[in-house]
């Protein structure tokens, strides 16, 4: 399935590096495309989190109130989902998404001569014993990426080669090598700052997307009776029953951005420059997005 979806990413973004002539732009240009594609998952995303917001208190109600009879709660909770029209698992479309196009696009960056210029794998093998018997060093989990890196000296030992001379990727983006892979390249200090500003983005989003939470949480007007009785009652137990939702949206805030930090240190710099992009988007459409949608 992931190289289903990382062979057509493969032909739109080889598109757009012929059109631009950068792999960098490229990627950009890319990225806007997805968030444009996915923009009504994104939207829906966005109602049924505030609406999940509001839920949620009502469920803590509940869970208060409900707290010494679990099959009562059990009972009041799928009520209350049914009424409101809600699945505890709403949120896990946009995290299966977001999980397919992760893995899609590692694949279509770790190997873009196969998804992007459709070189077969016989050639691929072919370019990288000349590398290994011109004594270059290859790293077998991402070839391809050698073959783009040492694309003169393959050229100027096979001269004839029809698929090397149809290769047409720069990877030299703002004086940055979207080849380079962080852990090989642990002295060289620029190949961390698309990661660190892909961290930076992250946390951003994450602050705002709480922010929204709790504003949505305040307009609502419901009231937290778990705080109200800690208050009032320290000797009562804290709620200790989660709920569902909410911890469905903690693990879609948290799980992609430490997967694709973890990933974009081990990957070729283009992957971590796709995610700061579309991090940088996201805020942006998330911004509007909760201007727009009142209800």
């Amino acid at each position: 399935m992931f190289q289903f979806f990382a062979n057509i990413f493969g032909y739109v973004l080889n598109f757009m590096n012929n059109f631009v002539g950068n792999y960098g732009l490229a990627i950009i240009l890319f990225t806007v495309l997805i968030k444009i594609i996915m923009l009504p998952l994104s939207i829906k995303q966005q109602r049924t989190m505030k609406k999940s917001t509001e839920l949620n208190e009502k469920i803590k109600v509940l869970q208060f109130k409900y707290k010494n009879d679990p099959e009562k709660l059990n009972r009041e909770m799928m009520d209350l989902y049914k009424k409101e029209n809600m699945s505890p698992f709403s949120g896990c479309l946009s995290t299966i998404a977001q999980f397919i196009l992760l893995i899609s696009i590692f694949y279509m960056v770790r190997c873009p001569l196969t998804y992007m210029e459709k070189i077969n794998n016989d050639q691929i093998n072919t370019y990288v014993q000349q590398l290994k018997d011109g004594g270059i060093t290859v790293n077998q989990a991402y070839s391809e990426i050698d073959i783009i890196r040492e694309l003169d000296y393959l050229k100027e030992k096979m001269p004839e080669d029809e698929g090397l001379n149809k290769i047409n990727l720069n990877m030299n983006f703002c004086g940055l090598d979207l080849s380079k892979i962080p852990q090989q390249n642990l002295n060289d200090w620029t190949v961390y700052i698309i990661p660190a500003l892909y961290i930076i983005s992250t946390f951003i989003s994450m602050k705002i997307t709480t922010s929204m939470q709790k504003k949505s949480k305040k307009n609502d007007g419901v009231i937290d009776i778990t705080e109200k009785d800690e208050k009032d009652s320290k000797e009562e137990e804290k709620n200790e029953m989660e709920d569902m939702m909410e911890q469905s949206n903690k693990m879609m805030s948290w799980m992609m951005p430490i997967m694709s930090v973890s990933i974009s240190l081990v990957a070729p710099l283009g992957l971590a420059l796709y995610w700061l992009v579309n991090n940088i988007l996201m805020i942006g459409e998330r911004l509007v997005l909760n201007k727009i949608i009142k209800d």
